[in-house]
């Protein structure tokens, strides 16, 4: 019986010494990481190159975030061709992801503008690096799929040239991996009856794929006007959450001959809201599209330090340069 006696002594007698000590206390610092990216133009609209980490600062929620690293992907020099500019899908090379979307209207002040930058967009495609690939899109009552993405430019001219304006669409095959068919099939298109559903369709079907995404609004507007101003609907947030998980900056070229119009306002904010830019293009549409080939050169992927892990209502992010000028294209949320 002394045995267990002296056992539960011993016993009671740690128990007594670790309730005397302090609690102890582990600080935890719960870290996420999350991807920008960064489009740097000078003030002719030309890629800004050599840029680093320290080259940036971010703030994220209103706080500012480490960045971990800044990579740049796309063009080196003017002598070198744009190198493919996403990771490569089972092995194949995808180059960067352009998707032209024409918002179609017969009105005078629009479809000259449309048909002007038809061509332009036919012009573009000499631009372009045998990896890059395009899709080619048209909105006017329904959304409507006239190529798949493709480098091949015996396909997209003539689309370009005559179908998009004159033609009844056609099947359209899929590209294989790379694919907007996947998540976007004909049916599923003929389902968006406004500019921004249309515009969250192209959202969901481009966040599969990696990397960044172009999407080249040539259109007239969005939102809806009212008796008190522009009011941006209920389908244009939708489309904006999916634009940006999907990675995709939606460059908005103006169609519209006019200096200034009221719709112009719903096409600025998704642009900015993105980390793509607003243009007109009634006077000087090859400079527009200059510009357009400056912010498509390429883009620095920042891997960037958020410290609170919680998500909060409105998530927001801001990229700035600290040590060089220029204009820095990024989405505002994340």
């Amino acid at each position: 019986m002394r045995a267990p006696a002296a056992s539960l002594l011993v016993s009671l007698s740690c128990a007594v010494a670790a309730a005397q000590q302090p609690p102890r206390y582990v600080e935890r610092v719960d870290v996420a990481r999350i991807i920008v990216d960064a489009r740097v133009v000078d003030a002719s609209g030309r890629p800004i190159l050599g840029l680093e980490a320290g080259d940036f600062k971010v703030r994220v929620d209103g706080k500012p975030a480490r960045v971990d690293s800044a990579a740049w992907i796309g063009v080196r020099s003017d002598a070198e061709p744009a190198p493919r500019t996403t990771p490569s899908i089972d092995g194949e090379p995808t180059g960067r992801l352009i998707v032209f979307l024409f918002q179609k209207s017969l009105e005078p002040t629009r479809i000259v503008g449309l048909m002007r930058m038809l061509q332009q967009s036919r012009d573009f495609l000499g631009t372009l690096s045998p990896d890059d690939r395009v899709a080619v899109l048209s909105f006017d009552s329904y959304l409507t799929v006239w190529t798949d993405f493709t480098s091949d430019r015996a396909r997209l001219e003539p689309v370009l040239e005559r179908g998009v304006l004159l033609e009844p669409p056609r099947p359209v095959q899929s590209a294989g991996v790379v694919s907007l068919l996947t998540r976007l099939d004909p049916s599923t298109a003929s389902r968006a009856s406004t500019i921004e559903q249309a515009l969250e369709l192209i959202g969901l079907a481009l966040e599969p794929l990696p990397g960044s995404k172009a999407v080249v609004l040539f259109g007239y507007g969005i939102g809806r006007f009212t008796g008190s101003g522009v009011i941006m609907t209920h389908d244009y947030e939708p489309a904006r959450r999916a634009l940006v998980a999907a990675r995709a900056s939606v460059f908005s070229l103006d169609v519209t001959t006019a200096d200034y119009h009221s719709l112009e306002v719903g096409l600025q904010l998704m642009s900015e809201q993105t980390g793509g830019f607003y243009a007109r293009t009634h006077l000087f549409p090859n400079l527009a599209m200059e510009r357009l080939a400056g912010a498509l050169a390429g883009s620095y992927v920042l891997f960037v330090e958020k410290l609170d892990a919680a998500r909060p209502t409105r998530p927001t992010v801001d990229v700035e340069l600290t040590r060089r000028k220029g204009s820095v294209l990024a989405r505002t949320a994340y």
